[in-house]
Formats: C-alpha cells, structure tokens, sequence
C-alpha cells in the first residue's frame, strides 16, 4: 500500500510540473512580446519595457519559471496587471462561486446519474428503461450553455422561480445567492448525469449477471435488497474513475456558464483576464484549473485503488 501511494504522488507531482512547463513555454517563451500584448498596439517602447521590467519578463526564461512555479505554491502569485491587485487574493475571492457551484453540479450528476442508471438496470428492456435512455442521449447531445439558456427562459423569466442571472454574495443574501447557483449547476451537472447514468447501468447489468447475485437472490433477498446490499456498491468502482474525469468537464463548463449566468467566479475571471491580456492572471489561473483537475483525478484513482485491493497488488 505505501509504495501504491508513493507512486500515486510521485506521478502527480511530476505531472503538474510537466503542465506548469507546458503553460510558461505558451504563454511566455513562444514567439511575441506579452508586455507589447498587453499595452496594444499604440504604446512606446518605454511604457512596453517598463511593463517588461515590472512583470519580471526582462530576466532568463529559466529564472522567470522557476520564480513563477515557487510564487504559485507559496501563494504569491503577483500582481494583476488589469485589477492591480494580489492574483491569490483575486483566486481566493473567485473560489467562493466556483467551488460551491462545481460541488453542486458534482453531487447533483452523482445522485441523477448512479439513480437513474441503476433504476435503468433494474428494469431493463422496459419501457422505463428505454425512456431514461433516450434521455440521457439527450442530455450527451444537448450543449450545456444552451441548457442553461434553456433552464433561464423556463424557471426564471417564465416561472420566476430562480434568478436569471447574477451573484449578490454570501454576506449579503446567503439564501438567494445558493438560489441564484441552481440553474448553473443543473445546467453543469446534465451532461455528467446523462454520462453516468449510462455508464452505472451498463456496470450494473454485468453485476447482476454474476453468481453471488443468484446466491444472494436464493437466499432469500429480494431483487431490490440484491441491488442495494450487494450490487451497486460493486458496480460503483468504475463510477469512481468516470466521476474524476468529469470533474475535469465540469471545470471547463464553468468557465462558459459562469458568463452565460454572469457570476463573479474563475471561468469569468479567466475570460476577462484573456479580454485584458493580464498575463499573470492567465498563467495562474490555468494552472489552478489544471492542478485542481489533476489533483482531483489522483483522489480518485486512490480511492479506486482502495476500495478494489486488487489494483495495489497489480501496479505496485
């Protein structure tokens, strides 16, 4: 097990570190000068090199990523060029929209996805069956952003139920900004539960197929007993991987509902950061994005290595 989780954290380091090289070398070291980006194409040569001395882009390569990759694990991070404020401030204010509305739309893709496809399972090549199919085809073909657009024009401008749009904060109205993340994140969370539907049926059809199910079911329990005691907690493992994976896909939705919905989170801020050319802002929030993925995806592959031993036995 300890070599397991060695392995684990060593491939997750080298991994970021790989993808902070891979962002720097786009960002920075590839032909164009980012501080003549930034101040257009009407700024002097003195204003461009000022701003080259102030982003540190007048030092080697070398030194510039080795400076950055410490500042984003300690923290400091720099200044904003567009805000002219700490960009670790500027992220930790941005958190507080982006990882409720990602951990609502996780839970909620969870919970539709796993019931949905186990009720499928349970009653397969039924007529339930085959309208939660063709739902989830739906849901897989339907882009999340006009989903969201969708939900807007029904439940907010139709129905009043739900705000259409913007983020009045937690301090000053906790109940209505939790409202005003609902539609984002079921607009978020369709695509996923439609995935994870198909996925948990199809896992769970071959774990109902198998011996200790008929043993279960001679024993005695019912077919709705089997299910819960015994097959769904099986046929969840492969569920686990699918989920860390979409986490990745609901990160990417953000940063598109977030605007469709006009909330203050990162997906926002990263698309003003791009709008402004705010170098420093861009680097650190792409690499958040995508240790946060990475990050993510290494949980859950240890959680599947415990709870299948198997796979500590096979990889180590």
């Amino acid at each position: 097990m300890a070599l397991f989780l060695i392995k684990r954290l060593a491939g997750l380091v080298l991994t970021l570190l790989v993808a902070a090289l891979v962002i720097f070398l786009v960002l920075e070291v590839l032909p164009g000068d980012p501080a003549a980006m930034m101040m257009g194409v009407s700024a002097t040569p003195e204003s461009v090199a000022a701003l080259r001395a102030e982003l540190g882009l007048d030092g080697p390569a070398a030194t510039r990523f080795l400076d950055w990759l410490a500042g984003f694990f300690t923290g400091n991070l720099g200044l904003s060029y567009t805000y002219r404020v700490a960009v670790g401030g500027l992220i930790a204010e941005r958190l507080a929209v982006t990882v409720p509305l990602s951990l609502l739309a996780l839970g909620l893709s969870l919970v539709l996805g796993v019931t949905l496809g186990t009720w499928a399972a349970a009653h397969a090549h039924r007529r339930s069956d085959l309208v939660i199919m063709g739902l989830t085809q739906l849901g897989l073909a339907i882009p999340n952003f006009w989903f969201g657009i969708l939900l807007v024009l029904v439940f907010a401008i139709g129905l009043g139920w739900f705000p259409a749009g913007g983020f009045p904060g937690w301090a000053a109205d906790p109940s209505l900004s939790a409202r005003a993340l609902l539609l984002p994140a079921f607009a978020l969370a369709m695509p996923q539960a439609a995935s994870l539907a198909r996925i948990t049926r199809s896992t769970m059809l071959e774990t109902l197929s198998e011996d200790y199910i008929r043993t279960a079911r001679a024993k005695g329990l019912s077919r709705g007993q089997t299910i819960r005691r015994h097959a769904l907690r099986n046929a969840l493992i492969p569920v686990l991987t699918i989920l860390g994976l979409q986490f990745s896909f609901l990160l990417a939705g953000t940063i598109v509902l977030e605007n469709v919905f006009a909330l203050p989170g990162l997906g926002r801020l990263l698309i003003q950061a791009i709008g402004g050319h705010d170098l420093i802002l861009i680097k650190s929030l792409v690499l958040f994005y995508v240790a946060t993925a990475i990050i993510v995806n290494a949980i859950v592959d240890l959680a599947y290595g415990i709870a299948d031993p198997r796979l500590r036995v096979g990889r180590t």
